[in-house]
C-alpha cells in the first residue's frame, strides 16, 4: 500500500469550484441560487419554528417517509411509482443507503452490487460507463430518470436517490434498447421536509472528498435541494519511468426546486453539471492469453503526464405531474442535454518503456446535444366488471452528435494531443429524430390474477457520415406480455416476454448498413416474496434471452457483426432488507449459460459456434451485510465474485483461442459511528489486496486491473 498523497495533475484546479467553471446560461443562475441558499440557511432554526406557527393552513398531507434501506420501497422504472415487489419483471434496486455505507463514488461502483453485470473498458470507442448485462452491452440501455442517457462519459452517484436495474427487454417500456435490461439512475429531488448533510472523505492514494445534500422548505408547497461533490483520487498504479499514475479530478452541482408539493399540480425543475478532469487507465497487455501477471502485481501503468480525459455534463430537466384524480395522473418531462468530452489515453499493450507513448493511442473529441419530450399518462379503470390499469404515452428524441479524431501535434516516437486540436479529416456526425408511442394495460381478469399486453411503435430518422454517408429510417414494433398471480400481499408470481430492437447506425455510429436491425426477445419466470414483516424481499427468475444480428466488435466498420444469433439462459435469486432489527443484507447470485448459436454470414468464424461469448461469466456473486451494535457503532461487510470470462479472440477462421481473466474474489470492510446528528465511518475497499481484473477490452490486448486496496476516513454531519 502506498502512503496517501495529493494527485499530481490538475488537483489544485480541479478541487475548486467558481462560477467560471460554470458554462453559460447557467452560471448566470448561480448569484440567484448563491443568495437564496444563503438566505435560508443562515436562518436558525429557532426562527423557522416561530413562522411555521404563523404559516396559512393548506391543504397538503405530507408525511416524513422513511429513507429506504437496501430494500426499495419504490420505483417508476414502470412508468407509475409503483412497489418493485408488485413489478412483474426481474428488478434489482441499488439504494443510496447501500452506495454511502459501501463508500460507491461513481455508477460503476454501486453497479458491482448488480449480480450478472461485468465491466467492458472502451470498446469501439466507447470510453466512459459501459457494462453487460446477462452477457448482453448495455451502453444503448443507460437512462437518467427514464429519459435516455447514452452519451460516452462517467457518470457519478452524488445526485442519485438510487439505481434502478431493469432486466431483459424493455422497448416497450423505454424505446429501442438490448437483451439484458435497463439501468436507470433516479435523480435526488425537493422535499417538504429532509435532513440536510455534509460530508468529507479523505483516504490512501490521495483521496479525498467534500460532497453536500442540502434541501429546504421555502413555502407551503415548494422546496429548492442543491447536491454538491467534489472528488480527487490518486492510484497506486504508476508508470515505473515517470512516476506517472492515473487519476482522477471530478466535481459536480446539482440544484433544483419543486412547486406544488404535495398539491394535485407538481412542478420540478433541475440542472446536473459534472465536470471532469481524468487521467485514465487503460490497464496493461496479455500474455500467453492471460494477463500479464508481473506487470500487474507490480502496479505498472502505461499513461504518461500528457494523458487526459476531460468532459462537461449538462442535463437541464422540467417535470410537470398532474394529479387529474387519485387514480389518474398525467407526467410530461422537457429535457436539454449537452455532452462534451475529449481524451487522449495509451492502452496498455506491448512492452511498456520509458516512452511509453510509443504504445497505441486512445484519442478522440465528441460534443452531443439531446433534447427529449416525453409525456406520459396512467389510470385506473373498472370496465365491464374486469379492473384495468392502463398506461399510454408519447415521445419525441432529437439527437444531433460530432466527433472528431484529434491531431498528433508532437512526432511518431514522441506524440503529444491537445483537446480542440484536429486532424483536417472530415469529423463523423451524427443526426437522429425518433417519435414514439406505447400504451399498456393490465387486467385483473381473476380475483389476484393480472393479464399485462402492450405494444410501442418507435418511428427513426437518422443520418450518419464519417467515410460513408448512410441514412436510416426504422419504424419498429416492441411488446410486452405478462400473467402475474399475486395470492397475498408478500406474493408475487409471474411470467413475462418481452422484445426489443436497437437499429443501425444508432448511438452515433455506423454499425452495418447492409444488416437488419438487432432483434431481442426475452421470456422469463420469476416469483418475488416480502418477508419479516414486509422488511426483507426475496427474489428469483429463471430467463432464456435470444438475440439476432448483434453488433458489438468493431462499431466503426461497415461489416461490424459479432453474432447471427446468440442465446443466454440464467437463474438469479436475490435478497435485499432487514432479517432483523440489528443486521441487514444486501446479496444476489447469478448462473448464466451463453452459447453462440449462429455467426455472422460472410466473415463469421465459424468456430466461434458453440462459444460462450465475449465478457460473460458464468457465476457471479456479491453480498454486503451490516450488524448493529450498541452505543452507535454498525460493522459491515461484503464480497464480490465473478467466474472466469474471455475478451479478445482471433477473427477470420482461427481457432477459438481467446485472451481469459481468471475468476476473483473482493472483501471489503466497513465500521461505523452512528450518532442522530453525525456519522464516522471507515471503509477498507478490497480488504485483501487481491490483484483481479475489472474490466476487458473486447476485441484488443489488454484488461484493467480493479480497485488496490484502500482506506477511506469519512465523516457527516447532519441538520
Amino acid at each position: 500500500m502506498k502512503t496517501a498523497k495529493t494527485p499530481g495533475r490538475k488537483a489544485s484546479s480541479a478541487s475548486s469550484f467558481s462560477p467560471s467553471d460554470v458554462p453559460l446560461p447557467f452560471s448566470k443562475m448561480l448569484p440567484v441560487a448563491a443568495a437564496v441558499a444563503t438566505a435560508l440557511f443562515t436562518i436558525s432554526g429557532s426562527a423557522w419554528a416561530e413562522d411555521d406557527k404563523t404559516l396559512k393552513a393548506v391543504t397538503v398531507t405530507a408525511t416524513q417517509d422513511q429513507p429506504d434501506g437496501y430494500r426499495a420501497t419504490k420505483t417508476r422504472v414502470g412508468k407509475v411509482l409503483q412497489d418493485p415487489h408488485d413489478v412483474p419483471q426481474a428488478i434489482t434496486t441499488v439504494t443510496q443507503a447501500l452506495i454511502e455505507e459501501q463508500e460507491a463514488n461513481s455508477l460503476r461502483e454501486a453497479l458491482r452490487n448488480v449480480s450478472g453485470l461485468t465491466f467492458n473498458a472502451a470498446e469501439g470507442g466507447r470510453s466512459g460507463d459501459n457494462m453487460n448485462l446477462r452477457g448482453f452491452y448495455t451502453f444503448g440501455d443507460m437512462y437518467l430518470d427514464g429519459i435516455r442517457d447514452t452519451a460516452q462519459y462517467n457518470r457519478e452517484v452524488f445526485n442519485l436517490e438510487q439505481v434502478d436495474v431493469l432486466r431483459g427487454a424493455a422497448a416497450m417500456l423505454f424505446g429501442r434498447g438490448q437483451a439484458g435490461g435497463v439501468i436507470n439512475q433516479v435523480s435526488k429531488t425537493p422535499m417538504l421536509y429532509g435532513i440536510n448533510k455534509v460530508g468529507v472523505g479523505i483516504g490512501t492514494d490521495g483521496f479525498q472528498e467534500l460532497k453536500a445534500d442540502l434541501n429546504q422548505r421555502i413555502g407551503d408547497t415548494t422546496a429548492f435541494r442543491i447536491n454538491v461533490m467534489n472528488r480527487d483520487e490518486g492510484s497506486s498504479r504508476t508508470n515505473p519511468y515517470t512516476g506517472t499514475e492515473p487519476e482522477v479530478h471530478r466535481m459536480g452541482f446539482a440544484p433544483s426546486i419543486s412547486f406544488g408539493l404535495g398539491t394535485n399540480h407538481e412542478v420540478t425543475l433541475s440542472h446536473l453539471w459534472v465536470k471532469t478532469q481524468d487521467r485514465a487507465d487503460y490497464g496493461i497487455p496479455f500474455s500467453g492469453r492471460r494477463p500479464n501477471e508481473a506487470m500487474a502485481k507490480a502496479g505498472n501503468y502505461y499513461g504518461v503526464d500528457g494523458n487526459f480525459d476531460d468532459s462537461e455534463t449538462n442535463v437541464s430537466t422540467l417535470n410537470y405531474l398532474f394529479k387529474i384524480s387519485p387514480d389518474t395522473q398525467w407526467r410530461t418531462v422537457l429535457r436539454a442535454a449537452n455532452y462534451k468530452r475529449s481524451y487522449w489515453a495509451v492502452a496498455g499493450q506491448g512492452t511498456l518503456t520509458a516512452n511509453s507513448t510509443q504504445q497505441q493511442a486512445k484519442t478522440r473529441q465528441f460534443e452531443t446535444d439531446n433534447y427529449v419530450l416525453q409525456s406520459d399518462l396512467n389510470t385506473a379503470f373498472t370496465l365491464f366488471g374486469l379492473k384495468n390499469e392502463l398506461i399510454t404515452g408519447v415521445e419525441y428524441l432529437n439527437e444531433d452528435s460530432i466527433r472528431w479524431a484529434l491531431r498528433n501535434l508532437g512526432t511518431a516516437t514522441n506524440p503529444l494531443y491537445k483537446p480542440g486540436q484536429y486532424t483536417t479529416a472530415a469529423p463523423a456526425t451524427y443526426k437522429g429524430e425518433t417519435y414514439s408511442a406505447y400504451v399498456q394495460d393490465s387486467v385483473e381478469f381473476i380475483p389476484d390474477w393480472k393479464m399485462t399486453v402492450g405494444v410501442r411503435r418507435d418511428m427513426m430518422r437518422s443520418e450518419y457520415f464519417t467515410n460513408a454517408a448512410f441514412s436510416g429510417n426504422f419504424s419498429e414494433n416492441s411488446y410486452r406480455a405478462g400473467l402475474s398471480w399475486q395470492p397475498t400481499a408478500a406474493q408475487h408470481y409471474y411470467a413475462g416476454w418481452s422484445d426489443s430492437f436497437s437499429p443501425t447506425a444508432d448511438l452515433y455510429q455506423l454499425s452495418g448498413s447492409q444488416y437488419p436491425a438487432e432483434r431481442s426477445k426475452v421470456l422469463e419466470l420469476g416469483s418475488k416474496w416480502l418477508l419479516a414483516d414486509g422488511n426483507l424481499s426475496l427474489r428469483t427468475s429463471l430467463y432464456r434471452a435470444i438475440k439476432d444480428w448483434e453488433r458489438n466488435t468493431d462499431l466503426e466498420s461497415a461489416a461490424s457483426i459479432l453474432t447471427r444469433k446468440r442465446q443466454s439462459d440464467g437463474v438469479e435469486l436475490e435478497m435485499a432488507g432487514r432479517i432483523t432489527d440489528n443486521w441487514e443484507v444486501f446479496s444476489g447470485i447469478s448462473y448464466i449459460h451463453a452459447e453462440i448459436l449462429e455467426v455472422a454470414p460472410g466473415n463469421g468464424n465459424p468456430n466461434f459456434i458453440g462459444q460462450s461469448p465475449r465478457n460473460t461469466p458464468r457465476k457471479t456473486f456479491n453480498l454486503w451485510t451490516t450488524y448493529q451494535l450498541p452505543h452507535g457503532f454498525k460493522v459491515g461487510g461484503g464480497m464480490e465474485y465473478k467466474s472466469r470470462r474471455y475478451g479478445g479472440a482471433p477473427t477470420g477462421t482461427a481457432a477459438f483461442n481467446p485472451n481469459w481473466v481468471d475468476s476473483y474474489t473482493r472483501w471489503d470492510a466497513m465500521v461505523a459511528y452512528e450518532q442522530p446528528k453525525y456519522t464516522v465511518k471507515f471503509n477498507i475497499q478490497n480488504l485483501f489486496d487481491k490483484v483481479y481484473y475489472d474490466a476487458l477490452y473486447d476485441n484488443g490486448g489488454f484488461t484493467v486491473p480493479g480497485q488496490a486496496r484502500r482506506f477511506i476516513l469519512s465523516t457527516e454531519y447532519k441538520f
